[in-house]
């Protein structure tokens, strides 16, 4: 892989099947069980997938699972995109965590600390590229707008 960027797109996918595999793979014990936590877990992953769902609908064919932006891409900046500027990662996570809240697995919860991480060094490694290639728009766009869910601004 020419850019090394692009290992973290490695390492979520593989934490995304380990997080989808791993409840199939072996019994274990799980820390809590019922019905609200069942109700929440449906809730987070529907609202994730529905923020994740709809970042990549508002970048449609410019939507590149690499870190390096579609060339000749405009910046989105309404929709999805005017709550946080990685809606698909907050998405992501937020679905994760509805699988997490539903298995209650000690080992689901790792796998998700682990793609939350994942995620992080990803949006950084995109918020530079990002800055390369729009300039002062995107820093406009990174001072009113949280990377995630918090941190306004380009550090």
């Amino acid at each position: 892989m020419k850019d090394r960027g692009n290992w973290l797109v490695v390492a979520q996918f593989v934490l995304l099947a380990l997080l989808v595999v791993l409840p199939f793979a072996w019994p274990l014990d799980t820390l809590w069980a019922g019905q609200q936590a069942t109700v929440l877990a449906v809730l987070l992953i529907i609202l994730g997938f529905v923020l994740a769902g709809a970042g990549a609908i508002a970048l449609g064919r410019d939507l590149v699972v690499q870190v390096t932006p579609r060339e000749g891409a405009p910046l989105r900046t309404s929709g999805a995109y005017r709550l946080t500027r990685n809606p698909i990662y907050v998405g992501l996570l937020v679905a994760a965590a509805g699988w997490v809240v539903w298995h209650a697995r000690v080992d689901v919860i790792v796998v998700w600390v682990l793609l939350a991480i994942v995620l992080v060094a990803k949006a950084r490694v995109e918020e530079h590229r990002l800055v390369a290639r729009y300039g002062d728009e995107y820093r406009e766009y990174a001072e009113r707008t949280p990377l995630l869910l918090w941190r306004r601004g380009i550090r």
